[in-house]
C-alpha cells in the first residue's frame, strides 16, 4: 500500500485514500445506533433517571429509575439499583428493585434480581438467582378489542 504511493506519480492522492476509507467505516456504528440500540458502556456510572424508547444495553452500573418504550438488557457486567418500567427485560447481570414489564422478562443463567416482579410473562434459567414477588398481569385490553372486531362482522352478518 505505502508502495503504490510511491510508484504513482499522483502520490499525494492515495495518502487522502485511506482516511477517506475511515470517514466511510463510520457510517456502519452511526447506522447502527440508528436501529435504535443504545448502551451504557463497563466503564460508566450513571445516577438518575433514565427514560428512553430505544432498546437499552447496560453493562455499567445504574442507580435511580429506568422507564424503556423497549426492550432493556442488563449484560453480564451490569449492576443496576433501580425502579424498572419497560416492555421487555433479559436481565444477565445484577438487579436491586422492582419491576414492572408489559410483555415477558428473562432471568438468565447468571442473572440476579432482588425485588418485586409484575408482568405479563416471566423466564427464569437454571442458575439464576431471584428473590421477590411474582404478581402475572394479563393484558385484558387486546382481548376486549379482539371482540369487538368478532362481534361487528356478526351484526353485520345479520342485516
Amino acid at each position: 500500500m505505502w508502495n503504490k504511493r510511491e510508484e504513482g506519480a499522483g502520490a499525494p492522492r492515495p495518502q487522502f485514500d485511506p482516511p477517506a476509507r475511515t470517514v466511510e467505516s463510520a457510517p456502519p456504528p452511526a447506522a447502527a445506533s440508528s436501529r435504535g440500540m443504545a448502551v451504557i458502556g463497563a466503564s460508566m456510572e450513571i445516577k438518575g433517571d433514565i427514560r428512553t424508547r430505544e432498546e437499552l444495553m447496560i453493562e455499567g452500573t445504574v442507580e435511580g429509575s429506568i422507564e424503556s418504550q423497549s426492550s432493556l438488557t442488563i449484560g453480564p457486567n451490569g449492576k443496576v439499583k433501580a425502579t424498572i418500567r419497560a416492555r421487555e427485560i433479559a436481565i444477565f447481570g445484577s438487579v436491586r428493585g422492582n419491576i414492572e414489564v408489559a410483555e415477558k422478562i428473562a432471568i438468565r443463567e447468571k442473572g440476579s434480581l432482588v425485588g418485586d416482579i409484575k408482568t405479563a410473562g416471566i423466564s427464569i434459567d437454571d442458575g439464576a438467582y431471584f428473590k421477590g414477588s411474582i404478581d402475572i398481569v394479563r393484558a385484558e385490553p387486546a382481548r376486549q378489542g379482539k371482540v369487538t372486531v368478532l362481534n361487528e362482522p356478526s351484526t353485520a352478518a345479520g342485516d
